[in-house]
């Protein structure tokens, strides 16, 4: 009953918010008029860095590649918050103040002087930005379905329903408050899930000697892929090894610098100083949620090692037996986690939370993830929003001019992003479910990966390449997003191995999968690793080429 009121108190809460929000209306393409508190900036940020995508989608991978993961948590510390905050943030923050740049997109359209790099780049994130945000969705809905034992698509349908509503209600104002509230919520339900965790497992030395003599139960299809046991880190150049260090780490490490819901909320810090107080307890944050949530997924194989009937128990229960039928069911042979919840590494996390802690745990978890979840979606709805109606829309296809208003047309792109997102979300798992592909965790390192291989060239040149030019910085953006795109949809086996027309244009499931140089498997190498240095040499070579801005354009923008 506790669990069930603080449930109710938290949704209240929230739905206050948002009530409080509508009353109190701002302009949502204008982030500069609020000014968060550093903490509340830290919080904010952390709680759209990090959501379900983080926590059930590479909390899974985790639970398939191990302890390795950490190294993204180390990534992200050091380059999604301290470079970001330090390095870019008080630059941004400058830049968008002095050309008045509300948007992502805009910002790069008014440092290059180009209307049409504006429109391009925010019909860009308005089509790439679904990707992520059904990941997010995806991530809850496969605990939402596996807590309260509901079939996958309603726990679609019910979350979907929920989150269209927050997103489209409430203020922009209030948003950052909610944010800070979710933010702190999940950073507590994750460290007691941590806590949890190796109380069950005998305490923290006890678990990580555990998993470290797993070592022989990995199953033979990781083996032969290079895996090594769940506490080391997979062979030098196998399968294994690029998938985790040019997927899951590089991809998502280095592109949180190109994420266009995380650089706009630098427009509304209030200076320098609060950026560079806010980089601590983001660091803090991030070690928490996601160090937290990689941890628990690699020692979910302990659990299920040593409980190898819990799964079978769970099903036979949802058929209606009662306790007695444990004893009924004979235990499997020793799994993995991803052997004991079917190859859906979407469900490893969720199991866990279910089977191994206490009942009212699971319930409370869930108000975590959704809080999570919530954050981050509404920023990805509302950033699709106005990159389609201001960027797109007012920019593109009006030429600047405001009629009809803009944020009519930017609520309308939202709830197309909200219909593209759930569609997704329904087709990935039919494609791709139950194949011991990470499904969440892969669409998110696309979407990452796709942000930096397009926009980090011309994002970072805008501050530390002078010579960068309009036609530089638009050949820049289109030869990152086209090969990236050719090398997912064509290349990259995990992904083209599964997809039609890759074996219709060129008869096999991988173009490169004959490929190979060394210890480069150039079918496992993701496209972050070949589209972001073309990105950059295009940005180069075409600006070199074509004639540079002036200098009073490069002194107002620079500063110097």
């Amino acid at each position: 009953m506790i669990a069930y009121l603080i449930v109710i108190l938290y949704i209240s809460l929230l739905a206050y918010l948002n009530v409080r929000g509508r009353r109190q209306e701002i302009d949502p393409a204008d982030p500069s008029a609020v000014r968060p508190h550093p903490l509340k900036s830290a919080l904010g940020y952390g709680g759209v860095f990090v959501s379900t995508a983080a926590i059930i989608g590479f909390g899974g991978a985790a639970g398939v590649y191990g302890l390795g993961l950490l190294w993204l948590v180390v990534l992200n510390i050091g380059v999604g918050i301290f470079l970001a905050f330090s390095l870019f943030g008080e630059r941004t923050r400058r830049l968008g103040r002095v050309l008045d740049a509300h948007t992502f997109s805009e910002l790069l359209g008014a440092r290059y002087r180009s209307g049409f790099l504006q429109a391009f780049c925010g019909l860009l994130v308005f089509c790439a930005m679904p990707l992520y945000a059904a990941a997010v969705i995806l991530g809850a809905a496969a605990y939402i379905g596996v807590a309260l034992d509901i079939p996958r698509d309603l726990a679609l349908f019910g979350f979907s329903t929920l989150i269209a509503a927050y997103a489209i209600m409430g203020g922009a104002r209030e948003r950052r408050s909610a944010a800070a509230l979710q933010a702190a919520f999940v950073a507590v339900g994750m460290l007691v899930l941590l806590f949890f965790t190796y109380h069950k497992l005998g305490g923290p030395l006890a678990a990580h000697r555990a998993l470290q003599a797993l070592r022989d139960q990995v199953p033979e299809a990781l083996k032969k892929a290079g895996h090594q046991g769940w506490a080391a880190f997979p062979a030098f150049g196998s399968a294994c090894w690029w998938r985790m260090i040019s997927t899951l780490i590089a991809a998502v490490g280095v592109g949180a610098l190109a994420q266009p819901q995380l650089v706009t909320r630098f427009f509304s810090a209030r200076g320098g100083g609060e950026l560079k107080r806010a980089v601590a307890p983001g660091a803090v944050f991030i070690l928490a949620v996601a160090g937290s949530a990689f941890t628990v997924g690699a020692l979910s194989n302990v659990y299920f090692a040593r409980n190898p009937d819990r799964i079978e128990f769970a099903r036979v229960l949802r058929k209606g037996g009662g306790e007695t039928m444990l004893k009924e069911v004979a235990p499997r042979s020793d799994a993995s986690a991803l052997e004991a919840c079917g190859g859906n590494v979407e469900e490893i996390i969720p199991r866990f939370v279910r089977h191994a802690l206490p009942r009212w745990f699971t319930l409370l978890f869930l108000l975590a993830l959704l809080s999570a979840a919530l954050s981050t979606l509404r920023a990805q709805f509302l950033t699709a929003g106005i990159s389609f109606g201001r960027d797109f829309y007012e920019r593109g296809l009006r030429g600047g001019k405001r009629s009809p208003p803009a944020g009519a047309v930017s609520r309308m792109g939202m709830v197309a992003a909200i219909l593209l997102s759930v569609g997704t979300a329904y087709v990935l798992p039919r494609e791709f479910s139950g194949r011991g592909l990470e499904i969440v965790a892969r669409a998110t390192a696309a979407f990452f990966g796709f942000c930096a291989a397009a926009f980090l060239p011309v994002f970072a040149g805008g501050y530390f390449y002078r010579r960068s030019t309009r036609a530089g910085a638009i050949a820049s953006v289109a030869a990152g997003a086209v090969v990236y795109l050719f090398w997912l949809l064509l290349c990259h086996r995990p992904i083209s191995g599964f997809l039609p027309m890759s074996t219709a244009c060129f008869g096999a499931p991988s173009l490169v999968s004959a490929l190979r140089s060394g210890f480069i498997l150039w079918e496992e190498v993701d496209p972050i690793l070949i589209a972001l240095p073309v990105s950059l040499l295009v940005l180069i070579a075409v600006s070199a080429a074509t004639r540079p801005f002036p200098r009073e354009h490069l002194r107002r923008c620079l500063g110097r």
